[in-house]
Protein backbone atom coordinates (compact mmCIF):
# COMPACT_ATOMS: atom_id res chain seq x y z
CA UNK A 1 0.00 0.00 0.00
CA UNK A 2 1.24 3.26 -1.25
CA UNK A 3 1.40 5.74 2.04
CA UNK A 4 2.93 9.37 2.65
CA UNK A 5 4.32 11.03 5.65
CA UNK A 6 4.39 14.58 4.07
CA UNK A 7 2.95 16.72 5.70
CA UNK A 8 1.78 14.88 8.91
CA UNK A 9 2.39 16.63 11.97
CA UNK A 10 4.46 15.13 14.89
CA UNK A 11 4.06 16.50 18.64
CA UNK A 12 7.15 16.07 20.66
CA UNK A 13 6.57 15.96 24.71
CA UNK A 14 9.51 16.19 26.94
CA UNK A 15 10.54 18.85 29.17
CA UNK A 16 13.94 18.65 28.49
CA UNK A 17 14.32 21.58 25.75
CA UNK A 18 17.96 19.94 24.98
CA UNK A 19 15.75 16.60 23.60
CA UNK A 20 13.74 19.33 22.10
CA UNK A 21 17.34 20.95 20.54
CA UNK A 22 18.69 17.50 19.82
CA UNK A 23 16.13 15.90 17.74
CA UNK A 24 15.30 19.19 15.78
CA UNK A 25 19.36 18.96 14.59
CA UNK A 26 18.45 15.63 13.76
CA UNK A 27 15.33 15.98 12.03
CA UNK A 28 17.30 18.75 9.95
CA UNK A 29 20.06 16.02 8.95
CA UNK A 30 17.95 13.74 7.94
CA UNK A 31 15.71 15.99 5.90
CA UNK A 32 12.39 15.21 7.28
CA UNK A 33 9.13 15.52 5.08
CA UNK A 34 6.87 15.77 8.06
CA UNK A 35 5.66 18.92 10.45
CA UNK A 36 7.20 18.69 14.25
CA UNK A 37 6.14 20.51 17.26
CA UNK A 38 7.49 20.79 20.98
CA UNK A 39 5.67 20.62 24.39
CA UNK A 40 7.88 20.92 27.33
CA UNK A 41 4.28 19.27 29.75
CA UNK A 42 1.24 17.62 29.27
CA UNK A 43 -0.87 20.56 29.79
CA UNK A 44 1.02 22.57 26.65
CA UNK A 45 0.87 19.24 24.91
CA UNK A 46 -3.24 19.08 25.18
CA UNK A 47 -3.54 22.47 23.89
CA UNK A 48 -1.82 21.78 20.70
CA UNK A 49 -3.54 18.55 20.46
CA UNK A 50 -6.89 20.04 21.09
CA UNK A 51 -6.30 22.45 17.77
CA UNK A 52 -6.67 19.05 15.96
CA UNK A 53 -3.00 19.34 13.69
CA UNK A 54 -1.80 16.24 15.30
CA UNK A 55 -1.27 12.60 13.33
CA UNK A 56 1.12 11.33 16.23
CA UNK A 57 2.60 11.78 19.47
CA UNK A 58 6.45 10.95 20.68
CA UNK A 59 5.85 11.54 25.17
CA UNK A 60 8.75 10.82 27.86
CA UNK A 61 7.02 9.34 30.95
CA UNK A 62 8.84 11.02 33.55
CA UNK A 63 7.80 14.65 33.58
CA UNK A 64 7.22 17.56 36.74
CA UNK A 65 3.76 17.63 37.82
CA UNK A 66 1.91 15.81 35.41
CA UNK A 67 3.67 12.88 33.91
CA UNK A 68 3.57 10.99 30.16
CA UNK A 69 1.11 8.51 31.87
CA UNK A 70 -1.52 11.57 32.41
CA UNK A 71 -1.01 12.46 28.84
CA UNK A 72 -1.74 8.69 27.72
CA UNK A 73 -4.81 8.26 30.18
CA UNK A 74 -6.08 11.83 28.74
CA UNK A 75 -6.21 11.09 25.64
CA UNK A 76 -7.25 7.52 25.42
CA UNK A 77 -10.38 8.35 27.40
CA UNK A 78 -11.18 11.42 25.20
CA UNK A 79 -13.41 9.91 22.23
CA UNK A 80 -11.77 11.85 19.65
CA UNK A 81 -8.08 10.75 20.16
CA UNK A 82 -9.19 7.29 21.13
CA UNK A 83 -6.73 6.09 18.05
CA UNK A 84 -3.99 8.77 17.84
CA UNK A 85 -1.20 6.84 17.86
CA UNK A 86 1.26 7.27 21.11
CA UNK A 87 4.36 6.42 21.07
CA UNK A 88 6.11 6.42 25.06
CA UNK A 89 10.06 6.77 25.99
CA UNK A 90 11.18 4.32 28.38
CA UNK A 91 14.03 3.15 30.36
CA UNK A 92 16.00 0.42 29.30
CA UNK A 93 15.60 -0.96 33.00
CA UNK A 94 11.88 -0.48 34.03
CA UNK A 95 9.90 -2.97 32.52
CA UNK A 96 7.34 -2.21 34.97
CA UNK A 97 7.21 1.60 32.90
CA UNK A 98 6.91 -0.73 29.75
CA UNK A 99 4.32 -2.97 30.89
CA UNK A 100 1.86 0.04 32.18
CA UNK A 101 2.34 1.88 29.44
CA UNK A 102 1.02 -0.60 27.02
CA UNK A 103 -1.77 -1.75 29.76
CA UNK A 104 -2.81 2.18 29.20
CA UNK A 105 -3.10 1.80 25.33
CA UNK A 106 0.71 2.93 24.19
CA UNK A 107 0.79 2.09 20.44
CA UNK A 108 4.64 1.64 20.77
CA UNK A 109 7.61 1.84 23.51
CA UNK A 110 11.05 3.21 22.75
CA UNK A 111 14.10 3.02 24.48
CA UNK A 112 16.29 5.89 26.19
CA UNK A 113 18.52 6.99 25.22
CA UNK A 114 17.15 7.60 21.94
CA UNK A 115 19.03 5.59 19.01
CA UNK A 116 18.16 7.77 16.00
CA UNK A 117 17.76 5.36 13.49
CA UNK A 118 15.20 3.69 15.90
CA UNK A 119 13.32 6.79 16.29
CA UNK A 120 13.13 7.65 12.51
CA UNK A 121 11.76 3.99 11.83
CA UNK A 122 9.21 4.10 14.99
CA UNK A 123 7.74 7.70 13.13
CA UNK A 124 7.24 5.92 10.10
CA UNK A 125 5.29 2.84 11.62
CA UNK A 126 3.20 5.05 13.37
CA UNK A 127 2.15 7.79 10.64
CA UNK A 128 1.95 4.88 8.55
CA UNK A 129 -0.60 3.14 11.04
CA UNK A 130 -2.41 6.84 11.54
CA UNK A 131 -3.12 6.70 7.81
CA UNK A 132 -4.59 3.25 7.70
CA UNK A 133 -6.61 4.02 10.70
CA UNK A 134 -7.68 7.10 8.73
CA UNK A 135 -8.38 5.38 5.61
CA UNK A 136 -10.63 2.83 7.12
CA UNK A 137 -12.29 5.36 8.73
CA UNK A 138 -13.25 7.41 5.95
CA UNK A 139 -14.26 4.01 3.94
CA UNK A 140 -16.82 3.01 7.05
CA UNK A 141 -18.13 6.52 6.44
CA UNK A 142 -18.76 6.31 3.29
CA UNK A 143 -19.83 2.95 3.40
CA UNK A 144 -22.21 4.29 6.77
CA UNK A 145 -23.24 7.06 4.18
CA UNK A 146 -24.58 4.74 1.33
CA UNK A 147 -26.08 2.34 3.64
CA UNK A 148 -28.29 5.57 5.17
CA UNK A 149 -29.07 6.87 1.93
CA UNK A 150 -30.04 3.07 0.37
CA UNK A 151 -32.59 3.00 4.07
CA UNK A 152 -33.91 6.09 3.66
CA UNK A 153 -34.68 5.24 -0.16
CA UNK A 154 -36.32 1.68 0.93
CA UNK A 155 -38.12 3.47 3.91
CA UNK A 156 -39.61 6.27 1.18
CA UNK A 157 -40.38 3.51 -0.62
CA UNK A 158 -41.91 2.01 1.60
CA UNK A 159 -44.06 4.91 2.75
CA UNK A 160 -45.13 5.53 -0.96
CA UNK A 161 -46.48 1.44 -1.11
CA UNK A 162 -48.42 1.71 1.75
CA UNK A 163 -50.47 4.85 0.19
CA UNK A 164 -50.63 3.47 -2.77
CA UNK A 165 -51.77 0.23 -0.76
CA UNK A 166 -54.53 2.58 0.96
CA UNK A 167 -55.78 4.18 -1.81
CA UNK A 168 -56.24 0.63 -3.96
CA UNK A 169 -60.36 1.18 -1.87
CA UNK A 170 -60.77 4.39 -2.52
CA UNK A 171 -59.62 4.42 -6.18
CA UNK A 172 -62.85 2.29 -6.62
CA UNK A 173 -65.45 4.47 -4.98
CA UNK A 174 -63.96 7.21 -6.76
CA UNK A 175 -62.39 8.73 -3.27
CA UNK A 176 -58.91 9.16 -4.63
CA UNK A 177 -57.77 12.36 -2.86
CA UNK A 178 -54.80 12.31 -0.13
CA UNK A 179 -57.39 11.17 2.59
CA UNK A 180 -55.28 7.61 3.36
CA UNK A 181 -51.98 10.25 4.11
CA UNK A 182 -53.69 12.79 6.38
CA UNK A 183 -54.99 10.24 8.79
CA UNK A 184 -51.40 8.87 8.52
CA UNK A 185 -50.35 11.92 9.49
CA UNK A 186 -53.22 13.00 11.79
CA UNK A 187 -52.79 9.32 13.97
CA UNK A 188 -49.13 10.04 14.31
CA UNK A 189 -49.80 13.31 15.80
CA UNK A 190 -52.29 11.95 18.24
CA UNK A 191 -49.78 9.05 18.91
CA UNK A 192 -46.86 11.56 19.69
CA UNK A 193 -49.45 13.82 21.95
CA UNK A 194 -50.36 10.57 24.07
CA UNK A 195 -47.06 9.96 24.53
CA UNK A 196 -46.53 6.63 23.12
CA UNK A 197 -42.71 5.67 22.33
CA UNK A 198 -41.30 6.65 19.17
CA UNK A 199 -41.27 3.62 17.49
CA UNK A 200 -45.13 2.67 17.98
CA UNK A 201 -45.97 6.70 16.78
CA UNK A 202 -43.99 5.66 13.66
CA UNK A 203 -45.87 2.46 13.25
CA UNK A 204 -49.05 3.63 13.84
CA UNK A 205 -48.49 6.41 10.66
CA UNK A 206 -47.33 3.19 8.39
CA UNK A 207 -49.97 1.05 9.70
CA UNK A 208 -53.43 3.74 9.78
CA UNK A 209 -53.84 4.50 5.92
CA UNK A 210 -54.42 1.11 5.54
CA UNK A 211 -57.83 0.87 7.60
CA UNK A 212 -60.07 1.07 4.74
CA UNK A 213 -58.43 -1.07 2.51
CA UNK A 214 -60.81 -3.99 2.95
CA UNK A 215 -63.10 -1.89 0.97
CA UNK A 216 -61.73 -3.63 -2.06
CA UNK A 217 -63.59 -6.98 -1.20
CA UNK A 218 -66.78 -4.97 -1.29
CA UNK A 219 -69.01 -5.15 -4.17
CA UNK A 220 -69.50 -3.01 -6.86
CA UNK A 221 -73.22 -2.56 -6.10
CA UNK A 222 -72.59 -1.30 -2.90
CA UNK A 223 -69.45 0.58 -2.68
CA UNK A 224 -70.47 2.71 -6.02
CA UNK A 225 -73.92 3.17 -4.70
CA UNK A 226 -75.06 6.93 -5.17
CA UNK A 227 -78.17 6.71 -2.46
CA UNK A 228 -78.59 5.29 1.03
CA UNK A 229 -77.52 2.09 1.32
CA UNK A 230 -80.51 -0.36 2.56
CA UNK A 231 -79.95 -2.72 5.60
CA UNK A 232 -78.62 -5.60 3.45
CA UNK A 233 -76.15 -3.61 1.14
CA UNK A 234 -75.25 -1.84 5.09
CA UNK A 235 -74.63 -5.17 6.52
CA UNK A 236 -72.43 -6.04 3.37
CA UNK A 237 -70.70 -2.36 3.43
CA UNK A 238 -69.63 -3.06 7.58
CA UNK A 239 -67.90 -6.40 6.59
CA UNK A 240 -65.11 -3.98 5.18
CA UNK A 241 -63.43 -4.04 8.48
CA UNK A 242 -62.98 -7.77 8.90
CA UNK A 243 -61.84 -8.36 5.04
CA UNK A 244 -59.10 -5.62 5.78
CA UNK A 245 -58.80 -7.46 8.99
CA UNK A 246 -57.72 -11.14 7.59
CA UNK A 247 -56.19 -9.53 4.46
CA UNK A 248 -53.79 -7.88 6.87
CA UNK A 249 -53.23 -10.75 8.85
CA UNK A 250 -49.69 -12.76 8.58
CA UNK A 251 -50.76 -15.91 7.95
CA UNK A 252 -53.95 -15.09 5.42
CA UNK A 253 -51.78 -13.54 3.39
CA UNK A 254 -48.88 -16.51 3.72
CA UNK A 255 -51.38 -19.00 2.62
CA UNK A 256 -51.02 -22.40 3.68
CA UNK A 257 -50.39 -23.31 0.02
CA UNK A 258 -47.96 -20.98 0.31
CA UNK A 259 -46.24 -21.84 3.18
CA UNK A 260 -46.14 -25.52 1.90
CA UNK A 261 -44.37 -24.54 -1.32
CA UNK A 262 -41.73 -22.74 0.25
CA UNK A 263 -41.90 -22.85 4.50
CA UNK A 264 -37.94 -22.17 5.06
CA UNK A 265 -37.53 -19.57 2.77
CA UNK A 266 -40.51 -17.61 4.17
CA UNK A 267 -39.70 -18.53 7.39
CA UNK A 268 -36.32 -16.49 6.84
CA UNK A 269 -37.76 -13.74 5.35
CA UNK A 270 -40.70 -13.02 7.63
CA UNK A 271 -39.26 -14.82 10.97
CA UNK A 272 -41.26 -17.25 13.07
CA UNK A 273 -42.59 -14.19 15.02
CA UNK A 274 -46.36 -12.02 14.03
CA UNK A 275 -44.69 -9.03 12.06
CA UNK A 276 -45.91 -6.54 14.99
CA UNK A 277 -46.62 -4.32 11.77
CA UNK A 278 -48.87 -6.58 10.29
CA UNK A 279 -50.61 -7.08 13.41
CA UNK A 280 -50.94 -3.49 14.19
CA UNK A 281 -52.27 -2.87 10.81
CA UNK A 282 -55.18 -6.27 10.95
CA UNK A 283 -55.96 -4.42 14.25
CA UNK A 284 -56.67 -0.80 12.91
CA UNK A 285 -58.23 -2.44 9.61
CA UNK A 286 -60.98 -4.61 12.13
CA UNK A 287 -61.23 -2.05 14.78
CA UNK A 288 -61.18 1.47 13.77
CA UNK A 289 -64.92 1.30 13.81
CA UNK A 290 -65.62 0.09 16.93
CA UNK A 291 -66.94 2.57 19.08
CA UNK A 292 -66.17 4.10 22.98
CA UNK A 293 -69.31 2.82 24.20
CA UNK A 294 -69.66 -0.20 22.38
CA UNK A 295 -72.14 0.67 19.28
CA UNK A 296 -69.44 -0.16 16.34
CA UNK A 297 -69.10 -2.83 14.40
CA UNK A 298 -68.22 -5.19 13.35
CA UNK A 299 -67.57 -6.65 16.89
CA UNK A 300 -69.04 -6.32 20.10
CA UNK A 301 -66.07 -4.38 22.17
CA UNK A 302 -65.69 -1.08 23.77
CA UNK A 303 -63.57 0.99 25.99
CA UNK A 304 -59.70 0.08 26.38
CA UNK A 305 -60.58 -3.91 24.67
CA UNK A 306 -60.40 -1.93 21.83
CA UNK A 307 -56.66 -1.99 20.84
CA UNK A 308 -55.18 1.45 21.32
CA UNK A 309 -54.13 2.33 17.67
CA UNK A 310 -57.72 1.82 16.27
CA UNK A 311 -59.06 4.22 18.77
CA UNK A 312 -56.17 6.30 17.45
CA UNK A 313 -57.23 6.08 14.05
CA UNK A 314 -61.00 6.16 14.59
CA UNK A 315 -60.16 9.81 15.86
CA UNK A 316 -58.22 11.17 12.56
CA UNK A 317 -60.77 9.02 10.29
CA UNK A 318 -63.76 10.92 11.77
CA UNK A 319 -62.59 14.35 11.68
CA UNK A 320 -61.46 13.91 7.83
CA UNK A 321 -64.23 12.21 6.82
CA UNK A 322 -65.99 14.93 8.29
CA UNK A 323 -63.76 17.49 6.73
CA UNK A 324 -63.40 16.02 3.14
CA UNK A 325 -66.53 16.33 0.25
CA UNK A 326 -67.71 13.13 -0.54
CA UNK A 327 -70.21 11.88 -3.44
CA UNK A 328 -73.04 12.09 -0.66
CA UNK A 329 -71.80 15.12 1.47
CA UNK A 330 -70.40 18.45 1.29
CA UNK A 331 -67.40 19.34 3.55
CA UNK A 332 -67.83 20.58 6.71
CA UNK A 333 -65.43 23.11 8.19
CA UNK A 334 -63.01 22.68 10.99
CA UNK A 335 -65.30 24.58 13.77
CA UNK A 336 -68.58 22.55 12.59
CA UNK A 337 -66.38 18.92 12.74
CA UNK A 338 -65.47 19.84 16.05
CA UNK A 339 -68.70 20.90 17.20
CA UNK A 340 -69.94 17.44 15.92
CA UNK A 341 -66.98 15.48 17.21
CA UNK A 342 -67.18 17.27 20.48
CA UNK A 343 -70.67 15.64 21.40
CA UNK A 344 -69.65 12.36 20.57
CA UNK A 345 -66.63 12.27 22.94
CA UNK A 346 -66.77 9.52 25.57
CA UNK A 347 -69.48 7.95 23.59
CA UNK A 348 -67.86 7.33 20.09
CA UNK A 349 -64.18 8.41 21.08
CA UNK A 350 -62.00 7.70 23.66
CA UNK A 351 -61.84 10.98 26.09
CA UNK A 352 -58.08 10.33 26.71
CA UNK A 353 -57.47 10.17 22.76
CA UNK A 354 -59.96 13.07 22.52
CA UNK A 355 -58.51 15.36 24.58
CA UNK A 356 -55.21 14.68 22.97
CA UNK A 357 -56.98 15.42 19.85
CA UNK A 358 -58.25 18.93 21.85
CA UNK A 359 -54.75 19.70 22.45
CA UNK A 360 -53.00 19.47 18.74
CA UNK A 361 -55.98 21.02 16.20
CA UNK A 362 -53.40 23.05 14.86
CA UNK A 363 -51.41 20.41 13.74
CA UNK A 364 -54.61 18.71 11.91
CA UNK A 365 -55.78 22.29 10.87
CA UNK A 366 -52.21 22.54 8.97
CA UNK A 367 -52.03 18.50 7.91
CA UNK A 368 -55.62 19.18 6.35
CA UNK A 369 -54.64 22.15 4.45
CA UNK A 370 -51.18 20.69 3.50
CA UNK A 371 -52.42 17.80 2.33
CA UNK A 372 -55.84 19.18 0.61
CA UNK A 373 -57.54 17.16 -1.81
CA UNK A 374 -57.89 20.61 -4.33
Amino acid sequence: MQYSTINKNILFVDDDTNIHKGLNRLFQQQKVNWRYRFAAGVDEAIAIIDEGEVDAVISDIKMPARDGFDLLVHLRNTARWQDLPIVMLTGLDNPVLKSRALDLGATDLLSKPINPDDLLARIRSVLYIKECQDRIKLQNCHLENLVRQRTEALEATRLDMIWRLGKAAEFRSEETGNHVIRVGYYSRVLAEQLGLAREEQEMIFLTSPLHDLGKIGIPDRVLLKSGKLNGEEWGIMKTHCTIGQELLARSTVLGTSVLRAGEKQIEQVFGVEDNPFMQMASEIAGFHHQQWRGKGYPYAVQGEDIPLPARVVTVADVYDALRTERSYKAPLAHEETLAIMRRENGRHFDPAIFSAFEQCLPQFIAIHHRYNDI
